[in-house]
């Protein structure tokens, strides 16, 4: 890879007045990538009235930011969008090209590589550069760890999970610098998004806890489960889950944590009544502290946490609420 004619993009996604923290995220992994090998780092993006956003997008590690801002950007189009960004692709040939494995990434990415006639691995969280700066695209599977590699087509591209890297630290010094992004003369109209509606997460974001309080299968049905959120609450943590959980029909999907659910990196991880999976622990492979509380001495999650509680947790839960109870009493 050459260092000018060979960047590293971002496509950063906009919501509500700022930049997603998943964009960010990217940036920072693209900057540490684009810096092994004396590439520049370019974002684009799209959307309205957000040129107030190029400085932060600098800040967090960008050279270059390409800038759609138009009243026809400001909610998501996904046809209008690929062909900016593929026709963008196609002048200026990025290396490589990374999305947020988000509803919008998610759609968007498989567009644009069928567009541009090029790979693309879903769902990473890991990217790492071989000796031969080919980018190698970690995905959990089969147990363990997939790696997967575009060899021949360009840009190599992948939709990276949230919370799997950190937040760059923004640099007020650095330079960059931004160019305007002219629409299409015939604007695709084959679909169009007439409103955007978000729900308000309940408790506290999986992505941003600083405790994450996960039940299992083993947690015992809705009564269980009902202790596992009253240990979150008391904890001040976030509540996690899989699959099982959520197939029970006992939490959510958005409490999902692993491969096909969200990722996390809390400073301390507590595991109810559930084995250990790689599907799950993926999900949690940034956390620090963990431990965990299973009734089977044999379970695989004993080998992956600091410390562990052989016991029924329909008995342990209720008995370590009390506890936190009466000391959060005391204090």
């Amino acid at each position: 890879m050459s260092g000018t004619d060979k960047p590293v993009w971002v496509i950063a996604e906009q919501k509500g007045n700022g930049v997603t923290s998943v964009s960010y995220q990217i940036i920072g992994k693209a900057r540490k990538l684009a810096d092994q090998v004396n590439a520049p780092v370019e974002v684009i993006l799209l959307g309205n009235d957000t040129s107030c956003l190029t400085r932060q997008l600098i800040e967090a590690g960008a050279d270059r930011v390409y800038l759609g801002d138009a009243p026809e950007l400001a909610l998501y189009q996904s046809d209008l969008f690929t062909q900016i960004i593929a026709d963008l692709a196609l002048n200026h040939q990025p290396e490589i090209m990374l999305l947020a494995s988000t509803p919008m990434g998610r759609e968007l990415a498989p567009l644009i590589a069928g567009k541009l006639k090029t790979g693309l691995t879903a769902h990473c969280i890991d990217l790492v550069l071989d000796e031969n700066s080919i980018l190698q695209q970690k995905i959990p599977a089969y147990g363990g760890m997939l790696t997967i590699i575009c060899p021949e087509k360009r840009p190599q591209m992948a939709t990276v999970a949230k919370g799997v890297f950190p937040s760059p630290e923004p640099d007020e010094n650095r330079q960059g610098e931004v160019f305007p992004v002219t629409l299409p003369l015939v604007i695709p109209t084959r679909l169009k998004t007439l409103e955007v509606v978000c729900e308000e997460p309940k408790g506290v974001p999986l992505e941003s806890a600083s405790i994450v309080v996960a039940g299992g299968a083993g947690a015992g049905g809705v009564e269980g489960w009902a202790e596992v959120r009253e240990l979150a609450t008391t904890l001040g943590a976030a509540v996690g889950s899989t699959r099982p959980a959520v197939d029970e029909g006992w939490t959510e999907l958005e409490t999902m944590i692993g491969q096909s659910g969200r990722m996390c990196s809390p400073e301390c991880y507590i595991g109810i009544g559930l084995s250990g999976e790689l599907q799950h622990m993926v999900g949690i492979s940034g956390s620090g502290f963990r431990a965990a509380v299973n009734n089977d001495p044999r379970s695989p999650i004993f080998e992956q946490v600091d410390f562990g509680v052989v016991d029924d947790c329909r008995q342990f839960v209720p008995a370590l609420i009390e506890k936190l109870k009466e000391y959060n009493h005391g204090n």
